[in-house]
């Protein structure tokens, strides 16, 4: 035990003390991207209390929200061909974050006004698209900046090592994360002090401090502007400095259009907003398959040329890992019980933010010898397990849980204690599950081809939350939930809460949490896909 905590305070030291100038402006644009959630409690709460929307249209829209997220490739691939100039794709990225952000402040402050143009749910749409937007064009860039910022010269023309610069380059990924994990620290720990004493506001002074809140947030795109100038003075000034003159950088090098790629990526584009703006039925359902299809055909290209053995364990591991990230989840429904049943407010569900914040901090470093040293059937096999386990007390306080509870313990072990506790074991489990992830493509992407595997595999990934999102669609749409909506303008309720079906979702996302992964590793480790990874 006592060797852990040295080992924990060992590394939490040694990171500062290997912080590089040249990383700070993409840890900007990661910090940004962490501080991203200071509205995310805001926005949980308007919609809950204004928007008449159901639970099985949100978690549509958090779909069609995901697929920004499907073109890191091409967008990486033009973040090289448009290398000395990608820091206006930050600017850009940054102006679409900031209108999302003033449009959501003008619904809430001034809903009469914005409603005479459109709905305030059209409103509240385009807003939620536009975020993914912004964000996916400067987290591009930021990846391509971590690259640049790790030099492979000394100030004096000698190259560095290979291992040296493997290690600046380890250094620079766990400080993307921390900086990531960092802004949601930052930025639950200003809702806690926004929110203090909530529940004694009227409506109209909740209004006022929900619409502040979003203006606070135009200061997320401004940190990640502020990140890419300071990488143009760096690059200046090392121009200009007489012993930099002999280094020829790799980043300036042209490279040639991979015309599959971006082809494959416009007709990609057209067919999704297409079909969306088509309202085909099944829309949804028709725009998955087809980009599922575009990136199976991409990996088929690029593990063609493995051997035959390597070829099939990256097969089956990547199905462990799909079935894996594309369990459904509840959805808005169960915070909309824990807000309406359980009473959890602003304030405390900042808490519980901040806590979780905190404790994934700590897992990232505490875990990181369980992912290294077992397998990732293993991995899966025990997470499916503990998140499944962890889910219980969700299904528990459903069906009164806390109130048996409270009872035996004279108030102490009530539903907000249940929500600690168990957020404090869950959330290092959160991070963790991303890290044998990202370790398994970087290990088995081609000496030749690291980058584009590792967009291609990681689009693979991100389309194993698509099938999540329509998943837990299925299930909002059997499984019927409903909270009470008010008019804003009118205070007229427009919907009911009913949540008498909450129960039977969450049993079955229990089950599904538990059973499906470990199925999934089962049948490929008893198949010619068996992996050892």
């Amino acid at each position: 035990m006592f060797k852990n905590i040295v080992f924990v305070i060992k590394i939490f030291s040694d990171l500062p003390k290997q912080m590089r100038w040249s990383y700070l402006p993409p840890l900007m644009v990661y910090l940004a991207a962490g501080i991203s959630g200071l509205t995310s409690i805001v926005g949980t709460f308007f919609i809950k209390d204004y928007l008449n929307l159901t639970a099985s249209f949100l978690v549509s829209l958090t779909f069609w929200a995901s697929l920004p997220w499907a073109l890191k490739m091409p967008l990486g691939h033009l973040v090289d061909l448009i290398w000395k100039k990608k820091n206006y794709l930050v600017f850009l990225g940054a102006i679409v974050i900031s209108f999302s952000l003033l449009i959501m402040y003008g619904l809430i402050a001034h809903t009469k006004s914005m409603s005479s143009i459109i709905t305030v749910e059209s409103w509240f749409i385009l807003s939620v698209l536009l975020v993914p937007i912004g964000f996916v064009i400067q987290d591009v860039v930021a990846d391509a900046m971590t690259v640049e910022a790790v030099p492979k010269y000394k100030s004096n023309g000698e190259a560095y090592s290979e291992v040296k610069i493997k290690e600046m380059h380890t250094t620079m990924q766990t400080l993307g994360r921390f900086a990531i994990v960092g802004g949601t620290v930052i930025i639950s720990l200003a809702n806690v002090i926004l929110f203090q004493g909530v529940d004694k506001l009227d409506d109209n002074e909740k209004i006022n401090l929900y619409a502040n809140i979003y203006l606070y947030a135009l200061s997320i795109p401004l940190l990640s502007v502020i990140g890419v100038l300071i990488a143009s003075f760096q690059k200046r000034n090392k121009f200009n400095n007489k012993k930099y003159k002999h280094i020829v950088e790799d980043s300036h090098r042209r490279i040639e259009i991979n015309w599959t790629i971006l082809i494959g990526s416009l007709l990609f584009v057209f067919f999704s907003v297409g079909v969306g703006a088509l309202k085909l039925p099944y829309a949804q359902e028709i725009v998955f398959c087809g980009s599922t299809g575009i990136i199976l055909f991409l990996m088929s290209k690029l593990i063609s040329e493995l051997e035959e053995n390597q070829r099939l364990m990256i097969v089956g591991t990547a199905i462990i890992i799909f079935v894996f990230r594309a369990i459904p989840i509840p959805g808005p429904a169960l915070t909309w019980f824990e807000i309406d049943q359980l009473f959890f407010n602003e304030h405390f569900i900042s808490i519980l933010t901040l806590l979780s914040s905190v404790l994934a901090l700590i897992g990232i470093i505490v875990l990181r010898p369980f992912m290294s040293n077992n397998s990732i059937p293993k991995i899966i096999i025990i997470l499916s397990v503990a998140s499944s386990i962890l889910f219980l007390p969700s299904v528990g306080m459903y069906y009164g849980l806390h109130e048996w509870t409270s009872s035996f313990t004279n108030g102490v072990v009530d539903a907000k204690f249940i929500a600690v506790i168990n957020t404090s074991i869950e959330s290092p489990l959160a991070q963790v599950s991303m890290i044998p992830l990202l370790v398994w493509i970087a290990k088995n992407a081609p000496a030749q081809m690291k980058a584009t595997f590792f967009a291609v595999f990681a689009s693979f990934t991100n389309l194993a939350l698509s099938a999540s999102a329509l998943t837990t669609k299925y299930l909002n749409q059997i499984f019927v939930v409903t909270r009470e909506v008010k008019d804003k303008l009118t205070g007229e309720v427009i919907s009911s809460a009913n949540y008498s079906e909450l129960g039977f979702l969450l049993i079955l996302i229990f089950f599904t949490t538990l059973v499906l992964p470990i199925g999934a590793v089962l049948i490929v480790q008893k198949s010619r896909f068996k992996t050892t990874d």
